[in-house]
Parts: structure tokens; sequence; C-alpha cells
């Protein structure tokens, strides 16, 4: 049986309980989510004690979570609370009344611990090395400064989209004059960290109104992606959204699609708290995480005891996993890549196509995860291993990268590009997407070189005689598979290069 943990996380608007199992790459994949509206805030009294309601609301839940928990047989159960209980006078009541009717004992965080949480859920699956974070509950807002993968500065606000609405709205949405109180309270709060101040960095999002934010948005331009994590907005993004949200009634907004319905009344408070952050952040882009509180828990909990708090390179454990995913043999990506790179120093040597340091990257990238659409079926590899890549979250990489490693490691042939490419021809100029079909062709073409997986191509040489490219390739075996398939794909090298290519493959 494959080993399954659990976490509860008792919040302010929600108590969720999630269900990761450890897949044989060592990554912990999600497979239950069960949420709960609890709004325990509600419960809690102007003298901060949550009342016998709210007490009993929470064991009732948390008891339904148990049958769960049970029934999965689950390694081990974290349980956290975090502002409502955090601020909650009668705290250790709550805590022993828990451990005596579940089978849970529940850890009150404090402020700071769910902010440093936020921030390691964040660098570890993000490439951002300089940012400032935001986790806003349904009790507090969190917020971080990190530079250099390195946590910096930290504070927990002690309002959350629950209480903000609580205290600054008196129906369900919120009139323009309450909209100018709450903005100015906020840039009042904000302003009392100098270090949020003009720090002209990323701003990262975490928690349930972050991305119902995103939702909402990708719905609105018909996004043509799966997946909200690493999503990127502009501060005229969040504008139109907030546009959106506040022409709307109630009942429309309850009804819209990308937005939890227990989250309508809460939405436009949430959303004024990214909006003023972002302008006194002086922000460069709003950008969602999908990790969050939860995930932070995990880095430490589950994965720091076998190694760094950190992983050294997010990227590379991305691809890692993709390895593992899909039997990727590391041996044949690292003889590719090995191909590859002597093809690049040539190609550059002679002049034929300008390959720039970016695009070794790319190429080398790509074929760490070239055609693992395989895996699936041989006879539409190249399908599967876009619509794989294109769709599936791969942390350290934002949305059109993801795109572009996708058109790269799935290449085949022109009319192929051109139809995956199709919903995304705006995101990449004409020369771009050329260079794109390039790199495609040049890593298929190394590819066809290790054809039967023995790396018996070991040394190629490219010269240039009577306007032709010839390829002296030096094999220490029978080399024939390979010729075969490089004769079949140097003519997406000869349209590239314009000149006809001439191989000859010989015995080392």
């Amino acid at each position: 049986m494959k080993e399954k943990y659990g976490i509860i996380d008792i919040g302010s608007n929600t108590i969720r309980l999630v269900i990761y199992e450890r897949q044989k790459s060592g990554r912990l994949r999600e497979i239950e989510n069960v949420k709960a509206v609890a709004r325990l805030r509600n419960y809690l009294t102007d003298k901060h004690i949550l009342t016998e309601e709210g007490i009993l609301l929470l064991l009732d839940t948390l008891r339904s979570f148990q049958e769960i928990t049970r029934h999965h047989q689950l390694e081990r159960v974290i349980c956290v609370a975090t502002a409502t209980i955090r601020q909650a006078q009668n705290q250790q009541e709550i805590i022993q009344l828990v451990e005596a009717s579940t089978d849970f004992r529940m850890r009150v965080l404090t402020g700071e611990e769910e902010a440093y949480y936020g921030f390691l859920a964040v660098v570890n699956s993000t490439s951002i090395t300089e940012a400032i974070t935001v986790d806003i509950g349904g009790g507090s807002t969190e917020v971080t400064y990190y530079k250099d993968r390195e946590l910096l500065e930290s504070y927990s606000f002690p309002f959350g989209a629950l209480s903000l609405r609580q205290s600054f709205v008196a129906g369900n949405v919120p009139t323009q004059e309450e909209l100018d109180r709450l903005s100015a309270y906020l840039t009042e709060q904000f302003q009392s960290l100098p270090w949020l101040l003009g720090k002209k960095v990323p701003l990262i999002a975490m928690g349930g109104s972050a991305r119902n934010v995103v939702q909402i948005h990708q719905l609105m331009k018909q996004y043509p992606l799966a997946g909200v994590h690493q999503y990127e907005m502009k501060r005229k993004h969040l504008l139109e959204v907030r546009k959106l949200l506040t022409s709307l009634s109630f009942e429309e907004i309850q009804k819209l699609e990308g937005l939890s319905k227990d989250r309508a009344d809460l939405i436009i408070p949430a959303l004024e708290v990214f909006r003023v952050l972002y302008e006194m952040v002086g922000a460069s882009s709003f950008v969602l995480s999908r990790k969050g509180l939860r995930d932070g828990i995990f880095y430490e909990e589950l994965i720091q005891p076998f190694g760094t708090r950190l992983f050294p390179n997010v990227l590379q454990e991305s691809f890692f996993e993709l390895a593992q995913d899909y039997d990727i043999r590391l041996d044949d990506v690292q003889h590719v890549n090995q191909l590859l790179a002597q093809l690049v120093v040539q190609i550059r040597q002679l002049q034929l196509y300008p390959i720039t340091e970016e695009d070794v990257r790319d190429m080398k990238q790509a074929a760490h995860v070239f055609y693992l659409g395989q895996y699936i079926d041989e006879e539409a590899s190249s399908q599967h291993t876009f619509y794989i890549l294109a769709n599936r979250t791969i942390d350290g990489l934002m949305h059109k990268d993801r795109v572009k490693l996708a058109l790269i490691a799935s290449y085949k042939n022109k009319p192929l590009f051109k139809q995956y490419i199709a919903p995304f021809v705006d995101w990449f100029p004409k020369e771009e997407q050329r260079r794109i079909r390039f790199l495609g062709a040049l890593v298929k073409f190394a590819h066809s070189l290790n054809d039967t997986k023995r790396k018996i191509a070991k040394k190629i040489h490219i010269t240039q005689q009577n306007g032709a490219i010839i390829m002296d390739i030096y094999c220490n075996g029978d080399f024939r598979a390979e010729e075969y398939q490089a004769e079949k794909n140097k003519k997406h090298l000869e349209k590239i290069f314009k000149q006809p290519i001439e191989l000859r493959f010989r015995q080392s």
C-alpha cells in the first residue's frame, strides 16, 4: 500500500481535510480534498470567546473528517488551526476538547508560523527568487518579503476577508462608500510596514480568494490552458475583475462561474486587499500560488527530515518528478543533451542559425521530456506530449514557458505545430514561433540519433561543401535504425537552414 498523509486546516472561513499519497517519485500527490464552510469567525464574540455553538460545530466537522481519515488508514494526520482559534481566549479549552473528542491533536499556529509556511510553499513551487507574498484567510492576512529565496520579513495582520466584511460591509455587496472606507483602512495598515512599500517585485497570492480571482479572470478571457498555479495578472486585470464584480448583484455574483458560492460575499473585500497591496508594493505582477499553508507544513514536516527545507532547484525537481511519472530514462536524456551540445557548437561556428543561451536552456528542458506521451500511446505520442505538458502544473514554469516547452518537446511537423500553437498564437510573435519550431526540429533530430536507446552515436562533425551541409556521424554499433530516423527528420532542419543536408554515418 502507498503511504498516505492527511492535513486538517482549521481556518476562520473553512475547515479543510486534504489527503496526500506518496508517489514513486517521492512526491506527495493530493488525492482527497474535503471542505466544510464552518465560518468559525462568526462564532467569535467581541471578547474573543469562541461560543459553545462554534465549538460544537468544530467538533462535529472534525468527527466527520475522522471517518474519512480512518477509512484511508493514514500514516499521519497533522491538524493545525489559524486566526480564529489563535485569537480565541478559550483556546486551551478548545485544544483539550478536540483531543478528548477526536483522533486529532490540534496545533495552533502563530501568525509568524503561518506566514513562514506560506513563504516555504511559494519558494518550493515557483522559480521566482524575490517577491512579496500575501495569504488572506477569513480572520488574518499574512505577508512576507523574500529575496534570493530567503525570508527577510514577515507579518500577520489580524484581519481577513470575513472580518473585513463584518467590519466594513453592511449588506452582502459593499457600496462605493464602504469600499472607499475599506481601501483607506487597508492603505493605512499596509503603510505601517515600510518594507512592503515600493518593492516593485511580483506579488504572489495564496488561498481560496486569490484562486477565485484568477478563475474569474481566466473565464473572462476564455483562457485556453488548464491550471491556475503561477497564473500571472497585471494591475489592469485586477481592475477588470473588480469592475465586473462591483457591477453585479449579489445573486449574480453567486452564480458567477469560477467563484465558490460560499465566497460570494467575501470576494470583493479580498480583492480590495490584493488591489491596495499591489499598489503599495508597486508590484510588477500578481501571481497565484496554488501551494499555500498546508504545502508549507508538508515541506517542513514530511520532506525536511529527508533533506533541506528548500529544494535546490524547483524546476529540476519538477523534471525529476516527470521522469519518474512517465518512466523517462535519465541516461538517455543525458546522451541526447550531449549530442545537442555538439550540434549547437558547430551550428554556431558555421553561423547556420543564431542560437542563444536561452535556446540552449529550452532545448535541454525539452530533451528531458521529449515525446513523454509515448508512455500513453506510441502512435499519438506527439499529441499526448503536448497536451500533458501544456496542461500539467509544472512547478517553476510560468504558463507561457510551459506552452513553449510543450511545443518544443512535442515537435513532429509544421502542420501539427500550427495546430498546437493556434490557441496561443497571440502569445508568441512570428519570429519566436519560427525559433520554437527550429528548437523542436533540432531536439527531434538529436533524439533520432538515439532511436534504439543504445547511445551508439558518439561524435558529430559538420562541414559545408558546395551549398550543402555535410554531417558526419560517428557510431560504435550498427546504426541502420538511427540512420533511417535521422534521414526522415533532417528535412525539418533543411527548411530552416535553407540548405540540403547530407548525412554520412560512419563506424568510429
